[in-house]
């Protein structure tokens, strides 16, 4: 598999990376991945961070991970909220839209022309909200009921964390599923195209020259063969050894590494 890596790394341009399991858990960095870091941008590759958790603008992103020693001045953030604001822009440009999501990831909403309201939307969405309340969940269940819309940023059952793994937004999907007995109409973040297509659009690459680096079969390596980019599970997160060797079909990677720091000496 890896003599696979060997073959198609030349060609890449652009390294998008998972954040939590993949770079960081926590705060800390997986190993020594500010050198391995260092040693993708040397080779001349673009490192974009590209992840579903949107409980954090892409600013606040840029903080935490220069707080952990990650991030360079050209290196670039993408989140699941960043697909959304841009799905919405294109298909429901002046609707009126029902954001539930922290307070900075909703001024991040605003700032780039999503038109927000609280009451009477034409468009929910479903953010990691982590300052989640019952009203917030209440409302947005009214909302859906009376036939809104209905986005979520991504599919996450649940949020990598050192101890006990959080509540992400499918664990709140699941909760309106019952509530509500709607589902998303769309969702935006991995491993859907919403995302993958804003990025080829953004980046303007094609898709044999974009490697999708994840710990999440589900997300990351099905969201890189959905949109045809060469994927690299890493072990230092969500998956193990042994979790790796029963994948489906749609997850399983071109290559599977312990983690990103083992690309090093295919660059």
């Amino acid at each position: 598999m890896n003599e696979m890596l060997k073959d198609w790394i030349k060609q890449i341009k652009i390294f998008l990376l998972d954040m939590d399991g993949t770079i960081y858990i926590g705060d800390k960095q997986i190993g020594g991945m500010c050198d391995t870091l260092a040693a993708i941008r040397a080779s001349g590759r673009k490192v974009v961070y590209c992840t579903n958790n949107s409980s954090r603008t892409a600013d606040e992103y840029v903080q935490k991970l220069k707080k952990i020693g990650l991030y360079d001045k050209e290196d670039e953030i993408y989140t699941s909220s960043m697909a959304t604001i841009g799905y919405l822009n294109r298909r429901y440009r002046d609707k009126r839209v029902y954001v539930c999501a922290t307070e900075a990831v909703k001024a991040e909403f605003a700032a780039m022309g999503i038109h927000l309201t609280e009451e009477d939307p034409d468009v929910c969405v479903l953010a990691y909200d982590t300052e989640l309340t019952y009203a917030k969940l209440e409302k947005m269940n009214y909302f859906l009921g009376k036939g809104a819309v209905y986005i979520a940023t991504h599919p996450d059952d649940v949020c990598p964390a050192p101890e006990v793994y959080k509540p992400d937004v499918g664990s709140f999907i699941q909760l309106l599923r019952c509530s509500s007995g709607r589902e998303p109409d769309v969702i935006c973040g991995k491993p859907f195209q919403v995302m993958g297509e804003a990025i080829l659009n953004r980046y303007h690459v094609s898709k044999e020259e974009i490697v999708m680096v994840g710990d999440r079969p589900h997300t990351d390596i099905r969201f890189g063969r959905n949109n045809g980019f060469h994927t690299i599970l890493v072990l230092s997160g969500e998956t193990d050894a042994q979790k790796s060797k029963t994948l489906p079909d749609t997850d399983t990677p071109d290559v599977i590494l312990q983690s990103l720091n083992d690309v090093v000496e295919y660059l």
